[in-house]
């Protein structure tokens, strides 16, 4: 609690912010978090990009492809349910399990 108000006072301290702000590491500090944020921004536009050309190639061409990945998945799930071995005899519990 103390922790709390110390720094809301020097947070709302003009000549101290001031201060700071002319630092080396808070400049620093400003110019990589700028540059985050602007590689961020483009990579996510880049990504938008290829998104609409993947949209927009051959018709239905993205919904074949999820089409195709909902089958595959489903099947491969199903055939590795199937080949899992089962429990060991007198491990199930619950109703109807051999007491």
């Amino acid at each position: 609690m103390v922790l709390r108000r110390l720094l809301g006072f020097l947070l709302h301290n003009p000549q101290l912010v001031e201060r700071l702000s002319e630092s080396r590491p808070i400049r620093r500090a400003a110019q990589l978090t700028a540059f985050a944020l602007l590689q961020a921004q483009l990579r996510g536009q880049d990504a938008a990009r290829r998104l609409r050309g993947l949209a927009a190639g051959p018709a239905g061409s993205l919904g074949r492809r999820a089409a195709r990945f909902r089958d595959t998945f489903t099947r491969e799930l199903r055939r590795g349910l199937r080949e899992r071995p089962g429990p060991p005899p007198g491990s199930q519990r619950g109703p109807g399990a051999n007491h």
